[in-house]
């Protein structure tokens, strides 16, 4: 199973996107969506959080303390937070456990399972990036929202999924999201 948590930065398209390619590829994953990113997925996606609900096998509210994902017991594999607020990013670094997907990403810490953090936040403060580092040196995989345009971008879609098949990479999930780079133009 595959938890992917949507909380409240700018960027929802990225979490959309990843959970339509995981649904195409038919994972098992949950999904948890803050409140501030459901107001974010109406402005940015023009769309319900029901709409991406769906994509998902399983959805958690945020609060739900006795989701099973909280436990080291569930036998996820990864967990990605796309986007990753700094909010979510501190809580995670000073283990601070107050809610299921800070709580789900301390046991992916602690059972050595894979978390990709995607931030989406510029310009970053040194704390920001303090907190960063402590994640990383825990194992957890620091991947900013940095699209690249070397595969020629040409549209949002294009750009996000450039971020999503680096996700897929990171999780060692075959895809053809984005043209990787050869040294010579697309």
């Amino acid at each position: 199973m595959i938890i992917v948590a949507i909380t409240g930065a700018s960027g929802v398209i990225y979490g959309f996107n990843l959970l339509k390619s995981l649904k195409e590829l038919k994972m098992d994953t949950s999904l948890v969506i803050t409140k501030p990113a459901k107001i974010i997925i109406n402005h940015e996606l023009d769309m319900d959080e029901e709409d991406i609900i769906k994509l998902a096998t399983r959805f958690y509210e945020p609060d739900d303390l006795t989701a099973s994902i909280n436990s080291g017991s569930c036998r996820f594999n990864s967990m990605i937070i796309v986007p990753c607020t700094m909010k979510t990013l501190s809580a995670i670094a000073s283990g601070y456990a107050s809610n299921a997907i800070t709580r789900a990403a301390d046991v992916a810490l602690k059972e050595k399972r894979k978390l990709i953090l995607v931030p989406r936040e510029t310009p970053l403060r040194s704390v920001h990036l303090e907190n960063m580092l402590k994640v990383s040196g825990e194992g957890g995989v620091i991947l900013p929202a940095m699209p690249g345009f070397y595969h020629n971008p040409e549209n949002i879609d294009d750009m996000a999924n450039f971020i999503v098949g680096k996700i897929l990479d990171v999780l060692g999930i075959e895809n053809h999201l984005f043209k990787r780079w050869h040294g010579e133009k697309p």
